[in-house]
């Protein structure tokens, strides 16, 4: 009986937990907009480290993209078109397409269109601990 209860109970919670997005351990939600591309929106926190931290966690476990491929920024901060939040990014694992100049960056203070890392340098950023919340 005690199996039943424990099986129910697990099921329940799967069954709750919606296949479309994902919420990264930072507080940071992703959804795919396409077969590469993701938005990722926070919750809480908003710091540029945790953006990177949770493409980098999607790109990985969802997307199954590789410790090397290249993330890219589509679009710098803007309204979410997944969930019509205020403030999200949008980023793609295939490169830019429309003549956007393609930018590997290790520091940024923001997101540019075309910036990118890899998902190895993008999950580097998930140990940051943010100054201000």
């Amino acid at each position: 009986m005690k199996k039943v209860v424990t099986l129910a109970v697990s099921a329940a919670f799967l069954l709750s937990v919606p296949l479309s997005a994902s919420a990264a351990r930072n507080g940071y939600q992703t959804v795919a907009l396409s077969s590469t591309v993701f938005e990722v929106i926070p919750r809480t926190r908003r710091d540029v480290d945790g953006y990177w931290c949770a493409a980098a966690d999607f790109a990985r476990r969802t997307l199954g993209a590789g410790w090397q491929q290249r993330i890219y920024v589509v679009r710098g901060y803007g309204p979410s078109e997944a969930t019509g939040r205020r403030t999200s990014v949008k980023f793609s694992i295939a490169p830019p397409e429309g003549g956007v100049a393609q930018q590997s960056s290790s520091i940024s203070s923001g997101f540019n269109p075309g910036e990118s890392m890899s998902v190895q340098g993008a999950n580097g950023r998930c140990n940051v601990r943010p100054f201000f919340n």
